[in-house]
């Protein structure tokens, strides 16, 4: 899984039959400073309805989403699963 943030939305008139019905996010993944980009923008189903701006946890699986949404045959690799509220991370004494 990968924390995301939702960087816009993706409209498709015509889309696999498996898509119908289903709200399309682009996400970007960050770091745990929740601001730096941490790879490259994706597209996926969102099952939280998660707004623009929102930080949320993405399962990056094709299997596992395809699971998830009850539908072996999705062509889907990416599901938001969450919508995170917080996050605390200890500090790391090493190197200092």
């Amino acid at each position: 899984m990968q924390i995301c943030k939702i960087v816009g939305d993706v409209v498709s008139t015509i889309k696999n039959s498996h898509l119908q019905g289903h709200k399309l996010l682009l996400v970007q993944p960050v770091a745990l400073d929740l601001k730096t980009p941490a790879g490259a923008a994706m597209i996926a189903i969102d099952k939280v309805s998660a707004g623009k701006d929102d930080l949320v946890l993405v399962n990056k699986e094709g299997s596992s989403a395809r699971l998830l949404l009850e539908d072996e045959e999705i062509p889907v690799q990416a599901v938001i699963v969450g919508i995170i509220d917080g996050i605390d991370v200890e500090e790391n004494d090493r190197g200092k």
